[in-house]
């Protein structure tokens, strides 16, 4: 007789900033207050890179168990016999060596966005996934929200015909005097060492909604990898400010538009005044998504012969009381769990094949618009006691 209990999966979590922070809360939270009953999480175990007191910190911050372990260095992490999964929280300049220590290990791991630097990085981190057997997935955790798969399912049904071209933008406006941006050039948006700029932290948001309006439904025996035209504007630190992408599909006749931005705003007040982040326009009609791309909680259907009816559908996320908190990250762990149980190795919502194929999007535009990246951060050799791997940072 199947068991009734719920699956539980049991984390470690791999840094301690606040992606980390966001996610191992959410983590926290009672399944339940989003209707789910059939899996469950635990984080069992915190490091730090650069001391076992920042990660007893960082417990202690999100109001984790008691028992939840406290580590100085990510090779004691992934060697806790406890461990099921490690959600990888450092800078994407460091994931390719971060990620790969873990599946070294033989552990399951769930990767932030953007995935890698490199398309290169990227294959060889599902090679090990596919040597070791375990499960990979990268955390674009907008995939997995109930708008996002409603919005799949609208496409795939035909209710706006035909699907010929998104458009999708996320950007931030945060130019300052003197033709400099709000940010100090040692922070990660910008510092070339770690991988900065537009692109790579939140034009990927713009790709993934090119990616799965334009590609994600497109029959597997029939993708198509898709032209990349691209435009950058440098910033100093040699980072992009403002990336513009056209991704074309020859055969399916369609193309995206992926804009990102640190000098203007997807949005001008925070209430969507300017109007959709995202416009996925097809032979019937057209679905709006109200921004930010990463975290929407609204879209809108025009049909081309409705007569002017707008439906609007409203996908809020679910708070836990008690914690007094829901920041929409539980669902990619939701789906992480699933797989894991179901003994699946990758995620069909974002399977290793298209992780791999926006990696090379955003490489290829990177390189149209001359930015480079240290070769320390670019390499796809693992070091597995390297400085990316030690309390070295």
């Amino acid at each position: 007789m199947a068991s009734t209990s719920p699956y539980t999966l049991k984390w470690g979590i791999m840094a301690t900033g606040w992606i980390a922070e966001m996610f191992t809360k959410d983590l926290l939270t009672n399944p339940a207050a989003r209707d789910v009953h059939d899996v469950r999480h635990e984080v069992v175990a915190v490091a730090s890179s650069s001391a076992k007191e920042r990660a007893a910190d960082f417990i202690k911050l999100i109001d984790a168990p008691a028992s939840t372990k406290a580590y100085g260095s990510y090779h004691e992490l992934v060697a806790d016999p406890d461990v099921d999964i490690i959600y990888v929280a450092t800078p994407h300049s460091h994931h390719f060596q971060n990620a790969m220590l873990a599946l070294d290990a033989g552990k399951n791991v769930l990767c932030e966005k953007a995935l890698t630097v490199t398309a290169s990085q990227a294959r060889k981190l599902v090679d090990k996934a596919r040597e070791k057997n375990v499960f990979f997935m990268e955390a674009v955790w907008t995939r997995y929200f109930p708008l996002s798969i409603q919005v799949r399912q609208l496409l795939q049904s035909g209710a706006i015909g035909n699907v010929y071209r998104t458009i999708a933008d996320l950007s931030f406006n945060r130019d300052a005097p003197e033709g400099k941006v709000d940010f100090d050039d040692s922070h990660r948006m910008i510092n070339i060492d770690l991988a900065g700029g537009a692109l790579l932290d939140l034009g990927i948001y713009s790709l993934t909604w090119v990616f799965q309006s334009l590609y994600h439904v497109q029959p597997e025996e029939v993708k198509e990898t898709p032209k990349v035209v691209a435009a950058v504007n440098k910033y100093h630190t040699g980072a992009d400010e403002m990336t513009s992408i056209i991704v074309q599909f020859p055969e399916h006749k369609s193309m995206g538009i992926a804009l990102t931005s640190l000098r203007v705003g997807t949005d001008v007040d925070g209430l969507n005044s300017a109007g959709a982040a995202i416009r996925i326009q097809g032979s019937g009609g057209e679905i709006h998504v109200m921004g930010p791309a990463y975290r929407p909680l609204q879209y809108k259907v025009i049909k081309k012969d409705g007569g002017g009816k707008i439906e609007t559908f409203d996908c809020p996320i679910p708070k836990d009381e008690a914690r007094d908190w829901g920041h929409g990250m539980f669902y990619e762990a939701d789906e992480c769990a699933r797989c894991v149980r179901d003994g699946k190795k990758e995620s069909a919502s974002l399977p290793w094949s298209e992780s791999i194929v926006i990696m090379e999007v955003m490489e290829e535009a990177l390189r149209q618009g001359g930015v480079t990246y240290p070769d320390r951060i670019t390499s796809d050799v693992f070091e597995p006691h390297g400085a990316l791997n030690t309390g070295k940072r």
